[in-house]
């Protein structure tokens, strides 16, 4: 009986323990876990407010983006990690919902932010959605990163608002475990 005693209150004991670290932690990080959809999701803080964000690690990913989509939950968007550090341009591909736009470096500090519109649908000429269509893409507006970024937050439209979030500022991310995970 005493043996039953030690051995629980040193389970409680590991338990709070463990429970206190993960607290501390998780606001400073990013954890990343399947959503109820199987997307891989990572929950990344940007001024202080949670984002569930969608994990883009392969061109498919990337190239697909949060187009299609109707809207994008307040706490919700993408995070496109790059397997290096590039000079990037995104456009509003089949987009419909307005989308604003991060971009951070290889350390997590944000190098540039953009409010990007909805842009008009395809139209005659301009290929079906999807596709990669010289006449549609020509004509979509772009938002340069301005310097070699290797992760782009992605959020809805009008958040980049209610955010105090300006160049030079660091997102905490996994930097490491995301950087190997980018193909």
């Amino acid at each position: 009986m005493a043996h039953e005693t030690l051995t629980h209150k040193r389970s409680t004991i590991i338990t709070r323990c463990l429970t206190l670290i993960m607290l501390v932690l998780l606001p400073v990080g990013m954890v990343s876990c399947d959503d109820e959809a199987g997307r891989d999701v990572a929950m990344v803080k940007v001024d202080g407010k949670t984002y569930h964000l969608e994990l883009a690690l392969d061109n498919p990913v990337r190239f697909k983006g949060l187009a299609g989509r109707e809207t994008i939950e307040p706490d919700g968007g993408m995070l496109f990690v790059f397997p290096r550090a590039l000079n990037l341009e995104f456009v509003m591909r089949d987009c419909l919902a307005d989308i604003d736009i991060l971009f951070l470096d290889a350390s997590g500090r944000v190098v540039a932010t953009h409010h990007m519109p909805k842009e008009p649908l395809r139209g005659e000429g301009e290929g079906e959605v999807g596709d990669e269509n010289p006449a549609y893409h020509s004509r979509l507006k772009r938002y340069p990163s301005r310097f070699a970024s290797q992760f782009v937050i992605e959020l809805a439209g009008g958040e980049l608002e209610k955010l105090e979030v300006k160049p030079g500022d660091r997102i905490q991310l996994d930097i490491a475990g995301l950087k190997k995970r980018a193909k």
